[in-house]
């Protein structure tokens, strides 16, 4: 059963096509990882699913819910350059993201309240391995340590669908490696269903159940900016890299008329 429904979407800035005749269907707890080369709209893509952005035309629902019409404690997101307070140690950054739904720091509404953030900050701490760093502050960190700090934002108002762009891309190998292993934990854990943008190709099939590959299938050499990029391969990663719902050859010849 569709968790995630895409129907028909296209995004278009100033007249110029980024994504066009996006359908897809994605289950609860899948793990979509997203390639493709750079510019062909995967960043757009996460920011249309945050509801930062709001499509041109078509629409995403989410457990068949109205779409979203600004973002919510129901997306949590995570960038490639970490997203913390650098002036807040480490467990203040998760105390504002509970008691403030990850937006900025302010005067908490009663003692109770600050009270439950805290300890739902420090039950965050405990799993992502770093309650002996709560009183530091995220420049002392390493950057694996930043990048479990930025999710565990993300996570701790539990969301219902994780988005993460290009999350590890500055991390050395070895600590790539070993965030791959906590975010597919994390993940199993709490049945979260998740969209990831990435270059490495390999990661994306590693961490993803499913990996699309966004790109135009129509392409002018005069006008390079005249078409926008859909899904043109939806592989299945757990099944061999077959694919899962690739593009009937009638889908592409209408999309390229």
């Amino acid at each position: 059963m569709s968790y995630v429904t895409v129907t028909d979407l296209h995004k278009t800035y100033a007249g110029f096509p980024i994504l066009e005749r996006v359908n897809l269907s994605v289950e609860k707890g899948t793990f979509v990882s997203i390639v493709g080369a750079s510019g062909c709209g995967k960043s757009t893509f996460l920011r249309l699913l945050l509801a930062q952005e709001r499509p041109t035309r078509g629409e995403i629902t989410i457990d068949g819910q109205p779409p979203a019409l600004e973002p919510n404690r129901d997306r949590g997101i995570v960038f490639q350059r970490y997203s913390v307070f650098g002036h807040m140690t480490v467990r203040e950054n998760l105390i504002a993201a509970e008691a403030l739904g990850a937006t900025v720091w302010g005067v908490l509404p009663s003692r109770a309240r600050r009270k439950a953030a805290e300890d739902v900050a420090d039950a965050a701490l405990e799993r992502i391995g770093l309650a002996h760093m709560g009183k530091a502050y995220p420049a002392s960190l390493s950057g694996g340590m930043q990048q479990r700090l930025a999710i565990a934002q993300s996570l701790i108002a539990k969301p219902r669908i994780l988005l993460l762009d290009e999350p590890f891309g500055a991390l050395d190998p070895g600590t790539r490696a070993s965030m791959h292993d906590f975010l597919l934990e994390i993940k199993a854990e709490w049945d979260m269903t998740v969209f990831m943008v990435t270059h490495d190709l390999s990661e994306g099939f590693k961490l993803g159940d499913r990996v699309l590959v966004f790109d135009k299938v129509r392409w002018d050499p005069h006008e390079p900016h005249a078409y926008g990029a859909t899904v043109t391969y939806d592989f299945d990663a757990r099944n061999g890299g077959i694919p899962f719902q690739s593009l009937s050859i009638e889908t592409v010849e209408e999309i390229t008329v």
